[in-house]
């Protein structure tokens, strides 16, 4: 399985051992190699032999999947979180030593994984004490799988007084405990107990929303909720992901995991994505359930077309969209109209925009441009905000924020959170959200987050 011999790699890790200058210089190695193929749950999975934190992305109408072990680096920002982010990352990449002879693959070489808050103005609650406003980790091991092939990158830093050899020994000891083959525990808990929070005081807030929209003080505020479970054992986080890779398709599944915490989800909502200068985003709003017959199905997605409430809140995102490229693109393409974009419970209006990002403009120009989009802040997106910040019932934590990937090789691409639960050793928060606008009926809102809550509750064990 090891395609880079082991002298190859002590020189690697020699090299960027005599380049620092003092004791308390640290480097970034990266080494990337091609592997047999791989199975990305039973290698997360496997990851807990290690005890270190884990990270999982996949990408399932592309068959594209990460999985990230450990932390060889951290980028952790707070004010000023998309700028100091991209500086840090750029400081990061500019000083390490990478070795990658897939540089077009995406999602080889160093690759950074992490996500950021929702809103970092707003206090933030126990339940989130493990996910900072923004933070990004650089795995000590990822296993990069798309069509073609696996790749397995070992990301170290290296110290004055480290000694080559023995690294090089340590990481080929890791990548043999991670194939060893380990039966996974196939076990998942049953629910015990499931809590809505103040559904009756949610349903009054929306009140106040659209009061608030017809007093002109906004057109569309986002309102989220919070539904938490507890379990008869602690959650496995690998039979989630299995469940949802099998049940969500056309989504993107993720899992970021800090200490005893997950945030996990499958989110069919993709923000940007990056392939050198080509950049793509899609708008994803306006929602409708999924039917039981053909001709149901067919009916429901005709009435989601032609709804006034769906058609604006989705063309709320798409000219939202639209000033974000015009900022930072050209060569921009938007169709007229959205088409209906299916998925196992629910069904949305879709719109994909792409352009050419200029050359002095970086993937976080956009994603702080198109956070939060419409879809989960509101329009306009300073009083919509304002309003969820001093009035929601909950702390969204990174529920509906950018959550994704960036690589050394100008390849990126970011979801924005939904259809996701924060999982915490045998309890779970689900959270779900609806776009209001002044003639929302707050009892076919709270229905509409009940349909929301599908997704994952689904997969948990559980129904409404």
């Amino acid at each position: 399985m090891i395609e880079i011999k082991a002298n190859h790699m002590e020189a690697l890790l020699q090299e960027a051992i005599q380049s620092l200058e003092s004791d308390e210089d640290a480097r970034l190695v990266s080494i990337t190699k091609k592997i047999e193929r791989t199975n990305p749950t039973q290698f997360f999975e496997a990851a807990t032999l290690m005890e270190k934190d884990r990270a999982f992305w996949a990408s399932t109408a592309e068959d594209f999947y990460l999985v990230g072990i450990g932390n060889a680096a951290e980028i952790v920002a707070e004010s000023a979180r998309f700028k100091q982010t991209e500086q840090m990352w750029q400081q990061l990449l500019n000083e390490a030593i990478i070795h990658n002879p897939y540089m077009n693959v995406p999602g080889t070489g160093a690759v950074a994984l992490g996500g950021m808050a929702f809103d970092p103005d707003k206090p933030k609650t126990d339940l989130w004490n493990s996910f900072q406003a923004s933070q990004f980790r650089i795995p000590a091991i990822l296993l990069t799988k798309d069509k073609q092939a696996d790749y397995l990158t070992f990301n170290i830093c290296v110290h004055k007084n480290d000694h080559p050899v023995q690294l090089a020994k340590e990481l080929e000891r890791q990548e043999r405990k991670l194939f060893t083959n380990n039966e996974a525990n196939k076990e998942a808990p049953l629910i015990a107990s499931k809590e809505e929070i103040e559904p009756e005081q949610w349903k009054n807030l929306v009140l106040d929303a659209t009061k608030e929209i017809k007093a002109g003080k906004a057109k569309k505020i986002v309102l989220a909720r919070e539904l938490k479970l507890t379990f008869t054992a602690d959650v496995s986080i690998h039979i989630i992901l299995e469940r949802l890779l099998r049940t969500q398709n056309n989504s993107y599944v993720f899992a970021f995991e800090h200490g005893e915490d997950c945030f996990v989800g499958a989110t069919p909502e993709r923000l940007v994505r990056l392939e050198k200068e080509k950049l793509l985003s899609t708008c994803l709003a306006g929602t409708a359930p999924r039917g039981s017959t053909s001709t149901e199905d067919e009916k429901i997605a005709y009435e989601l077309l032609h709804d006034s409430k769906n058609r604006e809140e989705h063309d709320f995102v798409v000219q939202m969209i639209r000033g974000a490229m015009e900022a930072y693109c050209t060569d921009i393409d938007i169709p007229t109209a959205p088409v209906v974009y299916p998925l196992k419970n629910l069904q949305h209006l879709y719109t994909p925009v792409t352009a050419r990002l200029k050359e002095q403009f970086s993937i976080f120009n956009v994603l702080e441009h198109l956070h939060p989009t419409p879809a989960l802040g509101g329009s306009p997106n300073k009083e919509s905000m304002e309003f969820i910040r001093e009035n929601e019932l909950l702390d969204r934590g990174w529920y509906g924020a950018p959550v994704g990937w960036l690589d050394s090789n100008q390849h990126g691409e970011f979801a924005v959170a939904i259809r996701s639960g924060l999982i915490r050793r045998d309890k779970a928060s689900l959270f779900a959200g609806c776009g209001v606008v002044k003639d929302s009926d707050p009892q076919a809102e709270y229905e509409e987050t009940n349909v929301k809550f599908l997704p994952m509750l689904s997969v948990l064990g559980g129904q409404l």
